[in-house]
């Protein structure tokens, strides 16, 4: 089949359904709805230093697409979180330039997910997948160098994309995340039940403080939130971003448009005493899986981000029969809440070969103390012994 790679500059130029057929894993992020909502709210453009540049592959004969990566020009390293502040500021010593650099990622969404997106018939053939996502993983490099780009990087990889990209010459670098997986819990409690005790009383402990505060909370669907609370939702978001000295990445009509358009991908928990709202948090569903995205308060209250961001999530996964629930970014203190420590992968290439000597060097030893890193966290998760053993899904650590 004469294939035939080109690069365009908005998610909208490619039909939404024709798109979506590309992903076979149900992947609210990926959906074209969630991109295109990013780019006409402008969350990502030439402004926010996200600017789209799609991978498109098609049939010459007929212009079907048979693939696509989602992929971006990055002035900056926001939104990213793999991070790279360290390799942009050796360039810069050595009087080089790092940005722009080419990004395949779902912009400010660090969750695990394909990157090289088939059409189903090829997926179907294993031989053909391979040999297409080899195809991918070089013109990933062929559109850095035409583009001037210092690199191509490619972040949250599941194991097909990242072999594909490994032998094309990309670097792999680890990282950690926490997910919590379902192994078949008929309630929290039942959760609660393969903790040990001290473990178990704390989490019921954090739990009995909510109620003793007069908090409750309230399950939002998608589709029946209106503006008005959005606005509200939005607000409590905003300000824990400039609590930590930051700006948010996206914005309230961001939310309002994705929302519109995948209603049955989001669902807010928002948190209320005496009916007034004083917290929310901002959850993504898909693919088998719950995704915590953004969470915020009016007031401080002892363990409300515990119970709003992690309780109200898995008691959400339980209920529903979801397979794992991913809270986000940062987490130590999600051990002892029964988030697993797993390994996520990315891939790098750099043009500059000395820097890319150097950064592969450093890549080696950075994957040791990863893998060791999660070994010893494993150690302080709350289970009884033998209950933690990792889990399936989306989001389980690739191989």
């Amino acid at each position: 089949m004469p294939l035939k790679a080109e690069i365009i500059g908005r998610i909208a130029d490619v039909d939404a359904r024709t798109w979506d057929s590309l992903d076979a894993t149900n992947h609210p992020f990926l959906k074209h709805a969630f991109l295109d909502a990013l780019e006409t709210t402008n969350c990502v453009g030439p402004d926010s230093g996200w600017i789209p540049a799609h991978l498109v592959v098609r049939d010459q004969r007929g212009g079907q697409v048979v693939a696509a990566v989602p992929q971006y020009l990055k002035t900056h390293s926001w939104g990213e979180f793999i991070f790279d502040w360290s390799w942009a500021q050796s360039y810069q010593r050595a009087g080089l330039e790092y940005y722009p650099k080419q990004l395949s990622a779902i912009p400010f969404t660090p969750v695990t997910g394909p990157r090289f997106l088939l059409h189903p018939a090829t997926v179907a053939d294993a031989a053909r997948a391979i040999e297409l996502r080899d195809m991918l993983a070089g013109v990933l490099l062929d559109s850095a160098r035409q583009t001037g780009a210092s690199g191509a990087h490619v972040n949250f990889t599941l194991a097909a994309d990242q072999d594909a990209l490994e032998r094309a010459g990309f670097m792999r670098r680890h990282d950690c995340r926490f997910l919590w997986h379902n192994r078949g819990y008929r309630s929290f409690d039942d959760f609660l039940a393969t903790f040990r005790a001290d473990k178990r009383k704390k989490a019921k402990r954090e739990r009995r403080k909510i109620e003793e505060a007069g908090i409750t909370f309230r399950t939002l669907a998608g589709a029946a939130i209106d503006a008005v609370s959005w606005r509200t939702i939005f607000s409590f978001s905003e300000r824990t971003f400039l609590r930590h000295g930051n700006g948010h990445y996206l914005n309230v009509e961001f939310l309002q448009r994705v929302t519109t358009a995948l209603p049955d991908a989001v669902t807010v928990k928002l948190a209320e005493r005496a009916g007034t709202p004083i917290a929310a948090a901002i959850f993504f569903e898909g693919g088998g899986g719950l995704f915590g995205r953004y969470w915020g308060s009016a007031t401080q209250e002892d363990s409300l981000h515990f119970e709003a961001c992690y309780y109200q999530g898995i008691e959400h996964c339980i209920e529903r029969g979801l397979r794992f629930f991913d809270p986000g970014t940062q987490g130590e203190h999600k051990l002892a809440r029964g988030f697993e420590p797993t390994r996520t992968t990315s891939a790098h290439w750099l043009e500059h070969g000395g820097f890319r000597n150097a950064v592969g060097r450093y890549l080696e030893r950075e994957r040791a103390a990863i893998d060791d890193y999660i070994e010893s966290a494993r150690a302080h998760l709350p289970f009884q012994r033998g209950i933690a053993a990792g889990g399936e899904g989306m989001g389980a650590e690739p191989s």
